[in-house]
């Protein structure tokens, strides 16, 4: 008889589970058209790039590592070259990713408290606060490290060396997506380390075999990566911007501006499903006091923790970083509402009341739903970019794009003043700079003065067919004390050798105004976000 409700249980666990992923999917589904920001159309451009068989870092600068390049290239070649491709293929990321916390959390503890982590995990990712709808890197490394967590996790307990491996090797990979994935894989060796000895009372030796199948896993996607790339010649580049420029551009920000950072994104995020929160900090609590959930205590506190240091890195605490937090988030709260649960189990006077802890559930995710239900439900998706990322033009670069495209051929470059990737790949126009991002150009470091000289070089040799000056602030993130050699040196050459034919004014209150041809040489801009675009005339 307990056989048949176990069956039962699970078979109604994986129904909900189903829909809650459909419901996502649903939501996502809605919003497939939300125009590519620029992180996106960074990544899309180098997967497009990679399609046409030029390797990361060769036409393509930046600091990111090459493994969300890498996915955008296959999002790209299975469901097309658009914004609604890539985000398609978040929209099935994001469901693997609910599938596999509610996999780690039931292994963890039950079937209830490893759906209750998924729908909030579900609904925290989608959320504005952290941009969940923009395919980020973010979502890329969460996949594998949960993965690999998970397979950690099995692999402790059954001592499997190819399970072991296997956890390494996803761990491995998701640093390939993003630096910051670091911290996942000092937990997962932590983990084996402490668990080997603390709860499995493993020898030393054991436990060094263990470890060292572990990191063997997590070594071998970024040492197969460096051979790739040292053959296609792009190594030297990748070494470059991805560890002596990162390191730069880590370690600029001092501790007190960090935690001013901090305290300007993290309260907004808790504030948007204080709900949810607040189930966390109970299941934090039930840690010390349920003894069914104070079994994994390790494993819990440790993945909190270091899913926190995963966004922490340079200081910046930008609000996408904080993805990389809400799957502990989620384990947590799916705990607080199961330790109520098995408050009721444990009391025969209380099984009346179970299903209290499923009622709470329930109203905790329909109040956050409600309180955000414009941007998952009826918002534009060019309303919800200009809601999320103000008045950077996101949505102006599709019609930026369609003009350059039918006034120019596959052949002809183009350059971007400033850092808007996604006007490349919409485009379908490679860059005739590798300096698709001009912010390393601003920052003060050594660096900054050979990367202006170099990209003016690039450019003057190339002679693209059109240049793009972006005069929008946060597509240059300029500092006082930043070089200013690219401004002088673009003013002075645009006039001699090209031809205004293209302004796009941007309002925060009205619609952009859009002028091309003879219309747009003497308009006058006026807002303080505005492009041009000029055409090479001799």
């Amino acid at each position: 008889m307990s056989d048949l409700l176990f069956s039962k249980k699970l078979k109604w666990g994986w129904l909900t589970l189903l829909f809650v992923i459909l419901l996502t999917a649903g939501i996502r589904l809605r919003l497939l058209d939300v125009p590519l920001e620029r992180d996106e159309g960074e990544y899309a451009y180098a997967g497009q790039l990679i399609l046409e068989g030029v390797p990361p870092y060769v036409q393509a600068y930046n600091m990111k590592m090459p493994g969300t390049y890498g996915a955008y290239a296959l999002i790209l070649s299975v469901f097309g070259q658009t914004n609604r491709g890539i985000h398609f293929g978040l929209l099935l990321l994001n469901a693997a990713t609910i599938l596999l916390l509610f996999l780690l959390v039931k292994r963890l503890f039950d079937i209830f408290t490893g759906l209750a982590a998924a729908a909030f995990f579900a609904l925290l990712s989608s959320g504005p606060q952290v941009q969940g709808i923009f395919a980020n890197a973010e979502h890329f490394v969460l996949l594998p490290a949960l993965g690999g967590l998970l397979l950690i996790f099995l692999a402790v307990d059954t001592q499997k060396p190819l399970t072991m491996f296997t956890g390494g090797a996803l761990l491995g990979l998701s640093f390939l997506m993003k630096q910051h994935a670091v911290a996942f894989i000092l937990f997962g060796g932590l983990y084996v380390l402490a668990a080997g000895n603390i709860e499995k009372n493993n020898s030393w030796k054991k436990v060094s075999a263990n470890l060292g199948l572990f990191f063997g896993g997590v070594i071998l996607p970024f040492g197969l990566t460096c051979l790739i790339l040292w053959q296609t010649g792009a190594f030297e580049k990748f070494w470059f911007w991805t560890f002596n420029y990162a390191q730069k551009y880590a370690s600029s920000l001092p501790l007190a501006v960090g935690i001013k950072n901090l305290g300007g994104t993290f309260p907004k995020i808790v504030n948007a499903h204080v709900g949810i929160w607040l189930l966390a900090g109970l299941g934090l609590v039930s840690l010390f006091w349920n003894k069914k959930m104070r079994r994994h205590r390790i494993f819990v506190l440790g993945f909190f923790l270091f899913s926190f240091l995963a966004t922490c890195p340079g200081f910046y605490f930008r609000p996408h970083y904080f993805l990389l937090l809400l799957p502990a988030v989620s384990v947590l709260a799916g705990m607080g509402v199961g330790s109520i649960q098995n408050v009721f189990q444990n009391d025969r006077l209380a099984q009346k009341l179970k299903v209290i802890p499923i009622l709470l559930l329930v109203s905790v995710l329909v109040l956050s739903v409600y309180q955000h239900r414009h941007y998952l439900f009826s918002l534009s998706p060019e309303k919800i970019s200009r809601l999320t990322y103000g008045a950077n033009p996101f949505p102006e670069s599709l019609e930026i794009a369609r003009y350059i495209s039918e006034n120019s051929s596959k052949e002809d470059r183009i350059a971007v003043l400033g850092s808007e990737p996604q006007i490349y790949f919409y485009s379908k126009r490679r860059s005739a700079t590798g300096h698709i991002y001009t912010y390393a150009l601003m920052e003060n470091h050594n660096y900054a003065g050979q990367m202006q000289e170099e990209m003016i070089r690039e450019i003057e040799s190339v002679r693209p067919k059109f240049l793009i000056f972006v005069s929008v602030s946060t597509s240059w993130l300029a500092r006082p004390d930043s070089i200013q050699t690219i401004f002088l040196w673009f003013d002075s050459y645009q006039q001699k050798y090209y031809q205004r034919i293209g302004v796009i004014d941007i309002f925060s209150n009205k619609s952009t105004v859009y002028c091309w041809g003879e219309e747009s040489y003497q308009y006058a801009p006026r807002s303080p976000y505005w492009l041009a675009v000029f055409e090479r005339i001799k």
